[in-house]
């Protein structure tokens, strides 16, 4: 199984710590306030730590379970702890109408992220395009890109730990269609589903 750092102390920060524990997977909680880290490490059980903001995640998969706008800013901060590291962004940046993206050239936060890693750091988007009840609920087609085939993979076998099913859409030029597919998400859930109880996957046809 995975050994799992997760910065953030947030609804989607518990959801995945839950699922990780459940599936087995070592996990330490980071967050600024080390209060609530420890509250959260508590109530996952399972063995789950607590890490110092800032410092080396135990982990060697970080997943980084902040707002958007918090998610390079934290990378930047964590700046050489993060060396060898997998980080993944699971943000998408709404804008404050939730029918756009906060940013307007073609990039994405992961990419962003990757901009500010130290060196030997990888990057992977995933988990953007599940809404945590679902993820919660739910066994939903979990989509990830990133341009390192070893760090992909080692995040797609976290994913099946949890009972999901990952699906590789490309290179991380690929985050920015992934945060488009959340924004199509929103569409869908406020018009052509009207609720918030699905999540997009692929269907393949039989051979």
């Amino acid at each position: 199984m995975s050994s799992i750092s997760i910065i953030g102390t947030g609804n989607m920060a518990r959801t995945i710590g839950a699922l990780a524990v459940a599936g087995s997977n070592t996990v330490e909680v980071m967050g600024r306030d080390h209060s609530k880290s420890a509250a959260l490490a508590k109530a996952l059980g399972g063995g789950a730590t607590t890490g110092e903001w800032g410092a080396v995640p135990a982990g060697d998969i970080v997943i980084v379970a902040l707002l958007s706008d918090g998610v390079v800013p934290a990378v930047a901060h964590y700046g050489d702890a993060l060396a060898g590291k997998v980080i993944v962004d699971i943000s998408n940046p709404f804008n404050s109408t939730f029918d756009g993206l906060t940013h307007r050239e073609v990039t994405s936060i992961a990419q962003e992220v990757a901009k500010v890693a130290p060196a030997g750091a990888s990057v992977v988007k995933g988990f953007n395009t599940v809404f945590r009840h679902v993820l919660e609920n739910g066994r939903p087609d979990v989509f990830i890109a990133g341009d390192n085939a070893q760090a992909k993979a080692g995040v797609e076998a976290f994913i099946k730990s949890l009972g999901m099913r990952p699906m590789d859409t490309g290179g991380l030029e690929m985050a920015h269609w992934l945060e488009g597919a959340g924004l199509l998400t929103m569409g869908l859930a406020r018009h052509g589903v009207g609720g918030w109880d699905f999540a997009l996957g692929v269907t393949e046809l039989p051979a």
